[in-house]
């Protein structure tokens, strides 16, 4: 049997997202010249441009792709949500014992 390595991506701030995603855009880099320099797939340029460079146009019924400034902001509410989910059922619980505590 052979042991799988499981590889972790690596995580990349936003700025260095939008400014790698500037080299294609504004600096005239190929996809391949700036993942070459940076040391990132190419993969991974190309989505950081396509979503700096916001939506292709619209078509009816295709789903709207957030920038890296939006997919940050869902994130960040992502985890607040998960946040105030948790302390509202610790409240609740609190709640049912002070109650059960007064009777």
């Amino acid at each position: 049997m052979s042991a799988e390595i499981k590889h972790k991506r690596p995580k990349y701030t936003l700025d260095f997202k939008k400014d790698a995603a500037k080299l294609v855009i504004e600096k005239g880099y190929t996809h391949e010249q700036a993942a070459n320099n940076l040391g990132i797939s190419k993969s991974a340029i190309g989505r950081w441009v396509r979503a700096e460079q916001g939506p292709p146009k619209k078509t009816p019924g295709q789903p709207v792709k957030p920038n890296l400034d939006e997919h940050a902001e869902i994130l960040k509410l992502r985890k607040e949500v998960e946040q105030l989910r948790m302390e509202r059922e610790i409240l609740k619980k609190a709640a049912v014992f002070f109650a059960k505590e007064v009777e």
